[in-house]
């Protein structure tokens, strides 16, 4: 079964050329079945290649998914066209009376700072608040996890010496899990950020379960049972070239930045990357929403209740 996606989205066309099965909304509509709700607020600069990221890991499924796009309700972005967001993109204060079966909520590029000086981060945390009663699972990616985990238990971001950057080597801690049903003993993951969360600190906290770490990257998904919320410190998400793209862009800038490790071939960015990630990502991803669909009630107004 498909993703639903609007007809005018990029990613409709994006996905279709990839083999992606895409349905539009009228098409949809004559299908007698409940699709999964599912939203993704978006806090990335390039909200459009992130929409496609997400888009084709969550539409690789079964079964059939709505997808909704959200946007801090003041917040503007610079980077993504103005029609695009109107067009596409609900604020908050939109959806707050609506329920979801699952919300994705991406990263942003404002590690460096302490969060609560977001100038988005009094109404993020009315978000985190409002996935209890009105989200049945939701997902929060790098910058969004580490938000969610530090509202929820006051686990801290801490900045690191130099950028962790590149496909690190990451370890299944819980290969009972059925959010890594199907995972390797091991996996790489692509990770891209300044801050780190600390192992010793999660353990500290009662109810929250690492499913995949890493010697040198650290935790990478943390199960919090009494909130429904997975978060995920590392980019399974990332297309094969997001590395080459950001490491390209700092090379552009003059910013001080390492060659991604264990990426390109023989470590020369003059060689096309690969990706080893592919897998584990759809699995992830698609045992997410298997969860969902599993556990979420089929009366919408049921959730969070």
């Amino acid at each position: 079964m498909p993703i639903k996606l609007p007809i005018a989205l990029p990613a409709y066309d994006v996905l279709s050329k990839e083999g992606v099965m895409v349905l539009d909304e009228v098409t949809a509509a004559r299908q007698d079945i409940r699709p999964l709700r599912i939203a993704l607020l978006n806090l990335m600069p390039k909200k459009i290649q992130t929409e496609n990221q997400f888009a084709r890991l969550i539409g690789a499924t079964p079964l059939q998914i709505e997808f909704s796009l959200i946007r801090m309700s003041e917040h503007q972005t610079r980077n993504t066209a103005a029609e695009h967001m109107e067009e596409f993109y609900k604020p908050f204060s939109d959806v707050r009376d609506e329920k979801f079966d699952g919300l994705i909520i991406t990263g942003a590029p404002i590690e460096h700072l302490p969060f609560q000086d977001v100038t988005y981060w009094d109404e993020l945390t009315q978000v985190f608040d409002w996935t209890q009663t009105h989200v049945h699972s939701t997902l929060g990616v790098c910058w969004g996890g580490m938000a969610m985990i530090n509202y929820f238990h006051g686990v801290r971001k801490h900045l690191l010496d130099q950028k962790l950057f590149g496909c690190l080597r990451h370890q299944n801690k819980e290969p009972s899990s059925p959010y890594l049903r199907g995972f390797s003993d091991d996996c790489v993951i692509p990770v891209s950020r300044w801050t780190e969360m600390r192992q010793d600190e999660i353990d500290a906290v009662p109810g929250l379960t690492t499913l995949i770490t890493s010697e040198e990257a650290g935790p990478a998904v943390v199960e919090d049972i009494a909130h429904r919320a997975l978060y995920i410190f590392n980019h399974f998400e990332y297309d094969t070239g997001t590395l080459k793209q950001e490491y390209d862009r700092d090379i552009a800038n003059g910013t001080p930045i390492n060659i991604p490790a264990n990426y390109y071939p023989d470590n020369d960015p003059l060689k096309t990357p690969q990706n080893r990630w592919r897998s584990h990502a759809h699995l992830l991803y698609g045992n997410w929403i298997n969860e969902i669909y599993q556990t979420t009630y089929y009366e919408l107004d049921k959730i969070g209740t």
